[in-house]
């Protein structure tokens, strides 16, 4: 039984994903995180000597503090947390509980480079429909939290990506991009380990919504219109953007938690 500071990996992995998951923070030494250089969905690493100075960027969050195997380091920097008044939890058995449990890691060479504010930046073209959506949503929700997006001209968009620094995606020829039939969405699951039962199954209805194959699965045409009926919405693609988060939120609840459900009138 966990003690009243810990989160079990299966508490945990019911919250990533999900607009209420905690921030999560790799506090492995480099000898351990260099054994296995994968981290948590969304973790990001910071030395374990200085977790105090997160706390002014930490106040009114829920903090999640792992290490290797959930004891001493990272039991030790959630104390520090908690008493400075951040509502930290370690993870019960650290990495190798969540590595042994079969969840999903995230390779960190394949995580691209962040800004001066910790951030990454993508860049795509402007007027987003389906797949431009769908992969911000995806690396917000499994990746960065803070990740940054650029919509710009078709034309401008390597001239963009090489000025800012920032990853081209979802245009032709650009690694995070279509795949044979695969759209983009399928080429973020699979180069980012991501392949779970319901994002492969949001994968099948993006695929058939983006690619016009909407005999997939009976909800392709469901996201297609509502996809549609956002981008008239909206003029401005980050509003647009914002808006669309909340539509792949239900999306994915359903494909994790729902697809055996019914509706049934009163």
């Amino acid at each position: 039984m966990p003690s009243p500071t810990e989160i079990t990996v299966q508490q945990l992995s019911r919250l990533i994903g999900t607009p209420e998951a905690p921030i999560i923070i790799d506090v492995r030494i480099d000898d351990d995180f260099d054994q296995d250089p994968q981290l948590l969905p969304t973790a990001t690493r910071h030395p374990f000597l200085e977790i105090d100075s997160l706390a002014p960027h930490l106040k009114d969050t829920h903090v999640i503090v792992y290490c290797q195997k959930g004891k001493k380091i990272s039991q030790g920097a959630v104390a520090i947390l908690r008493d400075l008044n951040i509502q930290a939890e370690s993870l019960e058995g650290g990495h190798f509980a969540w590595r042994d449990a079969a969840q999903p890691l995230i390779p960190f060479n394949k995580i691209p480079h962040k800004n001066t504010q910790n951030r990454t930046v993508w860049v795509t073209k402007q007027r987003p429909k389906i797949d431009r959506i769908a992969c911000p949503w995806l690396i917000r929700r499994f990746i960065d939290p803070t990740a940054q997006f650029l919509f710009v001209a078709p034309s401008e968009v390597l001239s963009v990506a090489e000025k800012f620094n920032a990853t081209p995606f979802d245009i032709d020829d650009a690694f995070w991009g279509h795949r044979g039939n695969r759209c983009t969405f399928d080429t973020f699951l699979e180069e980012f380990s991501l392949q779970t039962k319901p994002l492969l199954h949001l994968a099948t209805i993006i695929r058939g919504a983006d690619t016009n194959q909407h005999e997939l699965a009976p909800e392709t045409a469901g996201l297609l219109a509502a996809s549609l009926g956002l981008s008239r919405m909206y003029r401005d693609d980050i509003s647009q953007l914002n808006a669309g988060m909340l539509l792949y939120d239900a999306f994915y609840r359903w494909a994790r938690d729902a697809t055996n459900e019914q509706h049934e009138s009163a």
